[in-house]
């Protein structure tokens, strides 16, 4: 068996499908294939791994159906991250996050580690960092180097 060194799919649990479709596709521009506005599921074409939506009250059953994790509010204790190539990106994106409805919960501002970044939550609360940082070099797909 090879060795497990990739992720290739995140999935988030959402609420409700058609707003969060909304949010994902129409207002950042993810991109699909899906042209409906109420899948039961949907993978957005992203670099590297994929980017999945599916149904919250659906997922725990999806996990187990003898015995479902049950479904929590508040943090989970994971964020998401996007990572942009250029400091001002930062401010451009959540400018755009705060137009399309999400919630700005951090400000952008310099890190300890010599960054600069912002935190947002989606209509689902889920925590999206997005994040600039002097040391993060980038391939020719935009995607994060070895770090």
């Amino acid at each position: 068996m090879k060795e497990m060194n990739k992720i290739t799919c995140i999935c988030l649990g959402v609420r409700n499908m058609r707003l969060a479709l909304k949010f994902y596709r129409d207002e950042l521009g993810f991109k699909t294939n899906e042209t409906g506005d109420e899948p039961n599921v949907v993978f957005f074409n992203t670099p590297g791994t994929k980017f999945e939506l599916y149904p919250l009250d659906l997922l725990p059953q999806d996990i187990s159906e003898t015995n479902p994790p049950k479904v929590a509010e508040g943090f989970a204790g994971i964020t998401l991250a996007y990572n942009v190539e250029r400091r001002e990106e930062v401010n451009e994106v959540i400018e755009k996050i705060r137009k399309a409805g999400g919630r700005i919960v951090k400000e952008p501002v310099e890190t300890f580690w010599g960054g600069y970044h912002a935190y947002f939550s989606d209509l689902d609360g889920y925590y999206w960092e997005v994040a600039w940082g002097p040391m993060f070099e980038y391939d020719e797909n935009g995607l994060l180097k070895d770090l």
